[in-house]
């Protein structure tokens, strides 16, 4: 039966787009215009993401027993101080989930590229607040509970994953024009939230001393995580091993798939950390702490949730700005060219035919032939990348095994990119790209 499904080709480096490409990842790509089964089918074939996918996608299915057996066999409707914990375990679930989907969906366009990892960064910004909400609960220092600091502690986390989500899809604009700005704003989003979620714990490990510093076993699970979690963001900032042997570590092995096993296995730790303290603090913690509400635990976390559906919201808009525009040539210029808002499948079949041209040609196909980038503030570079840059011969020869019919006018202006083009062959260059 399995010889009967065809698997989706994979592409190298130099056949995909620039905004598709990885950094030191050389082959294992997937087609830029995958069609909803083609990404499904390819979790069951060897490429770049196939890995991605799986350490997360299983990771939730344990994740989630954690959560249905806390609810089946806790009383947890009567028991306001497992509250949190469900929070938390159902942040636990949706993370690995919203990132499995992303690296799954992501090679359909640019735009779903785009939405796939909105979604994902939203998920992360609401582990970060669920992870706040159980230390607030549960993990804070003797010392420190009903002070200031734990008072404005969720409050500010919430505001934090707000920020956060914004940095975090922000970031994949300028990836181009700024991209040293670009990776900035992304590592700051994952690790401004982490770093002040953990201001209590950092407290109580390596700083407390005396009474008030809450010593237990769960210390040592929080020290691993604590670990775990630095090792992952090393991973994420410094693309490690793959940058020290491009190529080798394509499939098996490269930063990413380590950066997700690493983080699994440190909320694993965490996990067993805050059940720990869950339990052996509960009756102090009961008797001195603030009392667990809904509004407490479950409000802040759908707040959140909402705030950054309509930050996703707000950056995914412009990326669909309608229907398709149509472009076709002016009277009396041969070679000058205008956007009208047309659909694109109405055209004649020579217009068409242009389109496709011009699809291949321009440097701004990622914006799906907008003359604007998303936001106005964002400059957009009108010089292609070098990979893509074929000279005029060989673009004219391409054009005319596409269309049948001779190019009109030089097309040394706009070199054909790979995006959506089949036929455009591939070239030797430089290795760049962008991450998550």
């Amino acid at each position: 039966m399995f010889s009967l499904i065809k698997l989706p080709r994979v592409f190298s480096v130099h056949q995909v787009p620039r905004a598709f490409q990885e950094d030191s990842i050389i082959s294992g790509y997937r087609h830029p215009r995958s069609s909803a089964t083609d990404c499904v089918l390819s979790l069951f074939q060897l490429t770049n993401e196939t890995l991605n996918v799986w350490t997360h996608f299983l990771p939730t299915w344990y994740f989630l027993w954690k959560l249905l057996t806390v609810v089946f066999m806790q009383d947890v409707w009567s028991d306001a101080y497992s509250w949190p914990l469900l929070v938390y375990l159902l942040s636990c679930c949706v993370y690995p989930l919203a990132s499995s989907c992303a690296h799954t969906f992501s090679s359909m366009s640019m735009r779903a590229r785009h939405v796939c990892f909105f979604f994902d960064y939203g998920a992360l910004s609401l582990y970060s607040l669920g992870s706040a909400i159980t230390y607030s609960a549960y993990v804070m220092p003797d010392a420190w509970v009903n002070g200031p600091f734990h008072t404005y502690y969720i409050p500010v986390a919430v505001f934090n994953t707000a920020l956060c989500t914004t940095m975090a899809c922000y970031s994949r604009f300028p990836e181009f024009q700024r991209p040293k700005l670009s990776k900035v704003l992304r590592v700051s989003a994952f690790t401004y939230p982490y770093l002040f979620d953990n201001i209590p714990l950092f407290y109580r490990i390596f700083l407390c001393v005396g009474e008030g510093c809450t010593v237990n076993e769960a210390n040592s699970f929080h020290v691993y995580h604590t670990l775990l979690a630095f090792l992952t963001g090393f991973l994420f900032a410094t693309h490690l091993p793959e940058r020290l042997a491009p190529g080798r570590f394509d499939y098996i092995g490269h930063s990413h798939q380590l950066f997700h096993v690493c983080g699994i296995i440190g909320t694993h730790f965490q996990m067993q950390a805050i059940e720990v303290d869950m339990k052996r603090r509960r009756p102090w913690l009961l008797a001195h702490a603030p009392a667990i509400t809904l509004g407490g635990t479950v409000g802040p976390a759908a707040l959140s949730s909402l705030l950054s559906l309509g930050i996703i919201y707000v950056f995914s808009r412009p990326l669909f700005p309608g229907p398709a525009p149509r472009t076709e040539l002016r009277k009396g210029s041969e070679n000058e060219v205008e956007s009208t808002h047309h659909d694109a499948t109405a055209d004649t079949e020579h217009t068409a035919k242009l389109v496709l041209l011009l699809w291949c040609a321009s440097p701004l196909q990622h914006l799906n032939g907008r003359e604007a980038p998303p936001w106005p503030w964002l400059p957009v570079s009108r010089t292609p990348n070098a990979i893509y840059d074929f000279g005029a011969p060989r673009a004219a020869t391409e054009l005319t095994a596409l269309t049948g019919e001779e190019p009109a006018g030089n097309l040394e202006q706009h070199p054909p990119s790979r995006l959506g083009c089949d036929a455009c062959p591939a070239v030797d260059g430089s290795v760049t790209g962008v991450e998550h």
